[in-house]
Protein backbone atom coordinates (compact mmCIF):
# COMPACT_ATOMS: atom_id res chain seq x y z
CA UNK A 1 0.00 0.00 0.00
CA UNK A 2 2.71 2.38 0.52
CA UNK A 3 4.32 1.45 -2.53
CA UNK A 4 1.61 1.86 -4.29
CA UNK A 5 0.39 5.30 -2.64
CA UNK A 6 3.84 6.53 -3.53
CA UNK A 7 3.47 5.82 -7.09
CA UNK A 8 0.20 7.29 -7.28
CA UNK A 9 2.03 10.51 -5.56
CA UNK A 10 4.58 10.37 -8.35
CA UNK A 11 1.99 10.07 -10.84
CA UNK A 12 0.02 12.74 -9.97
CA UNK A 13 3.04 15.24 -9.58
CA UNK A 14 4.61 14.27 -12.85
CA UNK A 15 0.73 14.89 -14.46
CA UNK A 16 0.84 18.52 -12.56
CA UNK A 17 4.57 19.34 -13.81
CA UNK A 18 3.28 18.32 -17.20
CA UNK A 19 0.04 19.69 -17.33
CA UNK A 20 2.20 23.27 -15.75
CA UNK A 21 4.92 22.52 -18.55
CA UNK A 22 3.19 21.72 -22.21
CA UNK A 23 3.21 25.84 -22.87
CA UNK A 24 7.06 25.61 -22.46
CA UNK A 25 6.98 22.76 -24.81
CA UNK A 26 4.61 24.25 -27.40
CA UNK A 27 7.38 27.57 -27.27
CA UNK A 28 10.14 25.37 -27.76
CA UNK A 29 8.58 23.55 -30.70
CA UNK A 30 7.89 26.03 -32.21
CA UNK A 31 11.34 27.83 -31.93
CA UNK A 32 12.94 24.74 -33.40
CA UNK A 33 10.58 24.46 -36.14
CA UNK A 34 11.31 28.72 -36.71
CA UNK A 35 15.25 27.28 -36.59
CA UNK A 36 15.07 24.83 -39.21
CA UNK A 37 13.33 27.19 -41.57
CA UNK A 38 15.87 29.88 -40.89
CA UNK A 39 18.94 27.72 -41.17
CA UNK A 40 19.25 27.68 -45.21
CA UNK A 41 19.46 31.43 -45.57
CA UNK A 42 21.99 31.37 -42.32
CA UNK A 43 24.03 28.26 -43.49
CA UNK A 44 24.58 30.39 -46.85
CA UNK A 45 25.67 33.60 -45.63
CA UNK A 46 27.94 31.66 -43.07
CA UNK A 47 29.05 29.66 -46.16
CA UNK A 48 30.41 32.68 -48.12
CA UNK A 49 32.55 33.66 -44.93
CA UNK A 50 29.94 35.61 -43.10
CA UNK A 51 30.32 34.86 -39.07
CA UNK A 52 27.77 32.35 -38.55
CA UNK A 53 26.21 34.97 -35.12
CA UNK A 54 26.05 38.18 -37.60
CA UNK A 55 24.21 36.30 -40.14
CA UNK A 56 21.62 34.99 -37.81
CA UNK A 57 20.99 38.20 -36.52
CA UNK A 58 20.85 39.41 -39.92
CA UNK A 59 18.27 36.90 -41.22
CA UNK A 60 16.10 37.41 -38.10
CA UNK A 61 16.42 41.36 -38.50
CA UNK A 62 15.16 40.65 -42.11
CA UNK A 63 12.12 38.40 -40.59
CA UNK A 64 10.86 40.30 -37.22
CA UNK A 65 11.18 43.89 -40.24
CA UNK A 66 8.90 42.13 -42.38
CA UNK A 67 6.76 41.05 -39.80
CA UNK A 68 6.22 44.13 -38.31
CA UNK A 69 5.60 46.19 -41.12
CA UNK A 70 2.90 43.53 -41.72
CA UNK A 71 1.47 44.27 -38.58
CA UNK A 72 1.47 47.84 -39.25
CA UNK A 73 0.03 47.58 -42.65
CA UNK A 74 -2.51 45.37 -40.83
CA UNK A 75 -3.78 48.21 -38.18
CA UNK A 76 -3.85 50.90 -40.57
CA UNK A 77 -6.17 48.60 -42.60
CA UNK A 78 -8.38 47.55 -39.58
CA UNK A 79 -8.71 51.11 -38.31
CA UNK A 80 -9.08 52.56 -41.92
CA UNK A 81 -11.47 49.83 -42.33
CA UNK A 82 -13.78 50.19 -39.36
CA UNK A 83 -13.81 53.46 -39.77
CA UNK A 84 -15.17 53.62 -43.13
CA UNK A 85 -17.66 50.75 -42.28
CA UNK A 86 -19.17 52.94 -39.27
CA UNK A 87 -19.57 55.82 -41.36
CA UNK A 88 -21.14 54.44 -44.37
CA UNK A 89 -23.51 52.09 -41.94
CA UNK A 90 -26.41 54.50 -41.88
CA UNK A 91 -26.48 54.84 -46.32
CA UNK A 92 -25.78 50.50 -46.19
CA UNK A 93 -28.58 49.88 -43.57
CA UNK A 94 -30.72 52.71 -45.97
CA UNK A 95 -30.22 50.89 -49.20
CA UNK A 96 -30.82 47.66 -47.22
CA UNK A 97 -34.17 48.04 -46.17
CA UNK A 98 -34.91 49.85 -49.40
CA UNK A 99 -34.08 46.48 -50.71
CA UNK A 100 -36.18 44.39 -48.50
CA UNK A 101 -39.10 46.78 -48.84
CA UNK A 102 -39.31 46.65 -52.76
CA UNK A 103 -38.71 42.85 -53.04
CA UNK A 104 -40.99 42.01 -49.66
CA UNK A 105 -43.27 44.52 -50.34
CA UNK A 106 -43.19 45.77 -46.75
CA UNK A 107 -42.61 49.53 -45.32
CA UNK A 108 -39.99 48.83 -42.28
CA UNK A 109 -38.16 52.26 -41.54
CA UNK A 110 -34.65 52.67 -39.91
CA UNK A 111 -36.88 54.18 -36.71
CA UNK A 112 -38.76 50.79 -36.69
CA UNK A 113 -35.24 49.10 -36.72
CA UNK A 114 -33.73 51.11 -33.84
CA UNK A 115 -36.65 50.34 -31.64
CA UNK A 116 -37.06 46.74 -32.49
CA UNK A 117 -33.39 45.79 -31.58
CA UNK A 118 -32.35 48.68 -28.46
CA UNK A 119 -36.41 48.32 -26.84
CA UNK A 120 -34.66 47.26 -24.02
CA UNK A 121 -32.79 50.17 -22.33
CA UNK A 122 -30.16 47.44 -20.38
CA UNK A 123 -29.00 45.55 -23.72
CA UNK A 124 -26.71 48.52 -23.99
CA UNK A 125 -25.52 48.67 -20.41
CA UNK A 126 -25.13 44.77 -20.34
CA UNK A 127 -23.51 45.20 -23.20
CA UNK A 128 -21.08 48.03 -21.81
CA UNK A 129 -20.40 46.22 -18.91
CA UNK A 130 -19.51 43.07 -19.72
CA UNK A 131 -16.88 44.79 -21.93
CA UNK A 132 -15.61 46.87 -18.91
CA UNK A 133 -15.15 43.62 -17.25
CA UNK A 134 -13.11 42.05 -20.10
CA UNK A 135 -10.84 44.45 -20.38
CA UNK A 136 -8.76 43.24 -17.75
CA UNK A 137 -8.75 39.76 -19.34
CA UNK A 138 -8.02 41.23 -22.99
CA UNK A 139 -5.20 42.89 -21.96
CA UNK A 140 -3.26 40.11 -20.00
CA UNK A 141 -4.04 37.94 -23.50
CA UNK A 142 -2.46 40.34 -25.15
CA UNK A 143 0.84 40.36 -23.00
CA UNK A 144 0.79 37.03 -22.53
CA UNK A 145 0.78 36.42 -26.03
CA UNK A 146 3.46 39.44 -26.77
CA UNK A 147 5.98 36.99 -23.77
CA UNK A 148 4.98 33.81 -25.62
CA UNK A 149 6.42 35.74 -29.02
CA UNK A 150 9.22 37.06 -27.33
CA UNK A 151 10.18 33.99 -25.99
CA UNK A 152 9.98 31.75 -29.22
CA UNK A 153 11.93 34.68 -30.93
CA UNK A 154 14.90 34.35 -28.30
CA UNK A 155 15.32 30.44 -28.45
CA UNK A 156 15.10 30.69 -32.20
CA UNK A 157 17.89 33.21 -32.56
CA UNK A 158 20.01 30.76 -29.90
CA UNK A 159 18.69 27.54 -31.98
CA UNK A 160 19.97 29.06 -35.41
CA UNK A 161 22.67 30.62 -34.13
CA UNK A 162 24.14 27.37 -32.24
CA UNK A 163 22.78 24.92 -34.94
CA UNK A 164 26.02 23.18 -35.07
CA UNK A 165 26.83 23.03 -31.88
CA UNK A 166 23.08 21.76 -30.62
CA UNK A 167 23.50 19.01 -33.39
CA UNK A 168 27.48 18.30 -31.77
CA UNK A 169 25.69 17.85 -28.54
CA UNK A 170 22.29 15.56 -29.44
CA UNK A 171 24.69 13.43 -31.49
CA UNK A 172 27.25 13.33 -28.49
CA UNK A 173 24.09 11.25 -26.45
CA UNK A 174 23.90 8.44 -29.00
CA UNK A 175 25.74 5.32 -30.26
CA UNK A 176 28.16 6.25 -33.69
CA UNK A 177 25.77 3.72 -35.36
CA UNK A 178 22.90 5.89 -34.76
CA UNK A 179 24.55 9.35 -35.24
CA UNK A 180 24.35 9.31 -39.00
CA UNK A 181 20.36 8.75 -39.07
CA UNK A 182 19.73 11.65 -36.52
CA UNK A 183 21.71 13.76 -38.59
CA UNK A 184 20.34 12.33 -41.96
CA UNK A 185 16.61 13.19 -40.09
CA UNK A 186 17.99 16.59 -39.18
CA UNK A 187 18.63 17.39 -42.43
CA UNK A 188 15.55 16.36 -44.03
CA UNK A 189 13.40 18.42 -41.41
CA UNK A 190 15.93 21.46 -42.21
CA UNK A 191 15.25 21.19 -46.19
CA UNK A 192 11.80 20.39 -45.57
CA UNK A 193 10.67 23.36 -43.67
CA UNK A 194 12.81 26.13 -45.51
CA UNK A 195 11.43 25.07 -48.36
CA UNK A 196 7.97 25.14 -47.08
CA UNK A 197 8.90 28.84 -45.66
CA UNK A 198 10.44 30.00 -49.08
CA UNK A 199 7.91 28.49 -51.42
CA UNK A 200 4.90 30.25 -49.38
CA UNK A 201 6.82 33.55 -49.61
CA UNK A 202 7.25 33.00 -53.18
CA UNK A 203 3.41 32.24 -53.69
CA UNK A 204 2.55 35.15 -51.28
CA UNK A 205 4.96 37.63 -53.70
CA UNK A 206 2.96 36.30 -56.25
CA UNK A 207 -0.29 36.78 -54.87
CA UNK A 208 -0.12 39.61 -53.39
CA UNK A 209 1.26 41.33 -56.47
CA UNK A 210 -2.32 39.79 -58.25
CA UNK A 211 -4.56 40.98 -55.60
CA UNK A 212 -3.13 44.44 -55.44
CA UNK A 213 -3.03 44.98 -58.63
CA UNK A 214 -6.63 43.60 -59.27
CA UNK A 215 -7.97 46.10 -56.60
CA UNK A 216 -6.24 48.73 -57.96
CA UNK A 217 -7.86 48.21 -61.05
CA UNK A 218 -11.27 47.87 -59.29
CA UNK A 219 -10.16 51.33 -57.57
CA UNK A 220 -10.58 50.11 -54.28
CA UNK A 221 -8.35 52.35 -51.51
CA UNK A 222 -4.91 50.91 -49.99
CA UNK A 223 -4.12 48.50 -52.97
CA UNK A 224 -1.27 47.82 -51.82
CA UNK A 225 -1.81 47.59 -48.51
CA UNK A 226 -4.99 44.71 -48.87
CA UNK A 227 -2.29 42.69 -51.71
CA UNK A 228 -0.06 42.35 -49.06
CA UNK A 229 -2.56 41.64 -46.63
CA UNK A 230 -4.28 39.24 -48.99
CA UNK A 231 -0.99 37.20 -50.04
CA UNK A 232 0.40 36.76 -46.63
CA UNK A 233 -2.77 35.28 -45.02
CA UNK A 234 -3.90 33.29 -47.96
CA UNK A 235 -0.40 31.86 -48.52
CA UNK A 236 0.50 31.29 -44.59
CA UNK A 237 -2.54 30.29 -43.02
CA UNK A 238 -3.44 26.67 -44.18
CA UNK A 239 -6.64 25.04 -46.27
CA UNK A 240 -8.71 28.42 -45.27
CA UNK A 241 -6.51 31.65 -45.83
CA UNK A 242 -7.56 32.44 -49.25
CA UNK A 243 -11.43 32.67 -48.16
CA UNK A 244 -10.04 34.70 -44.41
CA UNK A 245 -7.81 36.88 -46.42
CA UNK A 246 -11.18 38.23 -48.80
CA UNK A 247 -12.93 39.18 -46.05
CA UNK A 248 -11.42 42.39 -45.64
CA UNK A 249 -11.00 43.42 -49.35
CA UNK A 250 -14.68 42.40 -49.46
CA UNK A 251 -15.88 44.90 -46.75
CA UNK A 252 -13.92 47.74 -48.00
CA UNK A 253 -16.09 47.19 -51.37
CA UNK A 254 -19.26 46.95 -49.50
CA UNK A 255 -18.69 50.60 -47.99
CA UNK A 256 -17.16 52.19 -51.82
CA UNK A 257 -19.40 50.00 -54.56
CA UNK A 258 -21.02 46.73 -53.65
CA UNK A 259 -20.57 45.40 -57.25
CA UNK A 260 -17.30 45.44 -56.53
CA UNK A 261 -17.36 42.94 -53.73
CA UNK A 262 -18.98 40.28 -56.20
CA UNK A 263 -15.99 40.82 -58.55
CA UNK A 264 -13.23 40.19 -55.71
CA UNK A 265 -15.05 37.24 -55.12
CA UNK A 266 -14.76 35.85 -58.76
CA UNK A 267 -11.38 36.75 -59.03
CA UNK A 268 -10.31 35.59 -55.51
CA UNK A 269 -11.82 31.51 -56.65
CA UNK A 270 -10.23 32.02 -59.58
CA UNK A 271 -6.83 32.72 -58.44
CA UNK A 272 -7.23 30.36 -56.01
CA UNK A 273 -7.56 26.99 -58.34
CA UNK A 274 -4.93 28.79 -60.49
CA UNK A 275 -2.61 28.64 -57.05
CA UNK A 276 -3.48 25.02 -56.40
CA UNK A 277 -3.52 23.81 -59.64
CA UNK A 278 -0.76 25.79 -61.49
CA UNK A 279 1.66 27.85 -59.45
CA UNK A 280 1.78 25.58 -56.32
CA UNK A 281 2.99 22.15 -57.80
CA UNK A 282 5.55 24.17 -59.86
CA UNK A 283 7.10 25.84 -57.02
CA UNK A 284 6.96 23.04 -54.39
CA UNK A 285 7.82 20.85 -56.36
CA UNK A 286 11.37 20.12 -55.18
CA UNK A 287 10.61 21.41 -51.61
CA UNK A 288 7.18 20.35 -50.22
CA UNK A 289 5.37 17.83 -52.24
CA UNK A 290 2.25 16.59 -49.82
CA UNK A 291 -0.80 15.22 -51.10
CA UNK A 292 -3.37 17.69 -51.08
CA UNK A 293 -5.77 15.12 -48.90
CA UNK A 294 -3.06 14.59 -46.82
CA UNK A 295 -1.86 17.81 -46.10
CA UNK A 296 -5.85 18.99 -45.40
CA UNK A 297 -5.72 16.01 -42.68
CA UNK A 298 -2.10 16.92 -41.56
CA UNK A 299 -3.89 20.75 -40.58
CA UNK A 300 -6.77 19.07 -39.39
CA UNK A 301 -5.11 16.77 -36.64
CA UNK A 302 -2.43 19.54 -35.93
CA UNK A 303 -5.10 22.06 -35.20
CA UNK A 304 -6.76 19.52 -32.47
CA UNK A 305 -3.55 18.31 -30.97
CA UNK A 306 -1.88 21.92 -30.57
CA UNK A 307 -4.56 24.33 -31.73
CA UNK A 308 -3.53 27.14 -34.27
CA UNK A 309 0.30 26.39 -33.60
CA UNK A 310 0.00 22.77 -34.38
CA UNK A 311 -2.12 23.44 -37.73
CA UNK A 312 1.03 25.83 -39.05
CA UNK A 313 3.14 23.61 -38.10
CA UNK A 314 1.15 20.86 -39.55
CA UNK A 315 2.36 20.74 -43.58
CA UNK A 316 6.53 20.99 -43.08
CA UNK A 317 6.58 18.14 -40.52
CA UNK A 318 4.17 15.85 -42.66
CA UNK A 319 6.26 16.58 -45.09
CA UNK A 320 9.17 15.65 -43.17
CA UNK A 321 8.21 12.50 -41.93
CA UNK A 322 6.92 11.82 -45.47
CA UNK A 323 10.56 12.48 -46.84
CA UNK A 324 12.23 10.50 -44.24
CA UNK A 325 9.56 7.68 -44.59
CA UNK A 326 10.42 7.83 -48.32
CA UNK A 327 13.84 6.68 -47.96
CA UNK A 328 13.59 4.04 -45.61
CA UNK A 329 10.30 2.30 -45.94
CA UNK A 330 10.69 -0.76 -48.85
CA UNK A 331 8.75 -0.17 -52.14
CA UNK A 332 8.03 -2.54 -55.44
CA UNK A 333 7.75 -1.55 -58.54
CA UNK A 334 4.05 -1.76 -59.78
CA UNK A 335 3.67 -3.55 -63.22
CA UNK A 336 1.53 -1.65 -65.86
CA UNK A 337 -2.37 -2.13 -65.05
CA UNK A 338 -5.12 -0.73 -67.37
CA UNK A 339 -7.05 -1.33 -63.68
CA UNK A 340 -4.41 1.36 -61.93
CA UNK A 341 -5.12 4.57 -64.01
CA UNK A 342 -9.09 3.76 -64.55
CA UNK A 343 -9.43 4.87 -68.11
CA UNK A 344 -11.70 2.91 -69.81
CA UNK A 345 -8.95 -0.16 -69.71
CA UNK A 346 -10.24 -1.61 -66.60
CA UNK A 347 -13.23 -3.21 -67.98
CA UNK A 348 -10.95 -4.73 -71.49
CA UNK A 349 -9.12 -5.87 -69.13
CA UNK A 350 -12.32 -7.85 -66.96
CA UNK A 351 -13.54 -9.17 -69.89
CA UNK A 352 -10.40 -10.56 -70.99
CA UNK A 353 -9.76 -12.09 -67.97
CA UNK A 354 -13.13 -13.81 -67.83
CA UNK A 355 -12.65 -14.83 -71.57
CA UNK A 356 -8.81 -16.56 -70.23
CA UNK A 357 -10.56 -18.08 -67.71
CA UNK A 358 -13.60 -19.48 -69.68
CA UNK A 359 -11.09 -20.92 -72.44
CA UNK A 360 -9.10 -22.31 -69.47
CA UNK A 361 -11.67 -24.17 -68.00
CA UNK A 362 -12.99 -25.58 -71.49
CA UNK A 363 -9.39 -26.66 -72.62
CA UNK A 364 -9.50 -28.26 -68.81
CA UNK A 365 -12.90 -30.51 -69.87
Amino acid sequence: MVLALALLGLFELANWAAHQLIGIAIMMTVSFFVSLAMEPAVDGMAGRGVNRGLATAVVFIIVFACAAGFVATLGVLMVETVANVVSELPRLLDELLNWVNRVFHQSFTLDQLRDRLFKDSNVISSWAERAANNVWGLSSTVLGGLARLLTIALFSVYMTADGPKLRRTVCSLLPPAKQGAVLHAWDLAIDKTGGYLYSRALLAVISAVAHGAFLALLGIPNAVALGIWFGVVASFVPTIGTYLAGVLPILVALTIKPLDAVWIILFVVVYQWIQDYVLQPRITARTVDVNPAIALLSVIVGGALLGAVGALLAIPATATLQAFLGEYVKRYEVSEDPRIERRGGAHKQRKADRAAAQQAAESDE
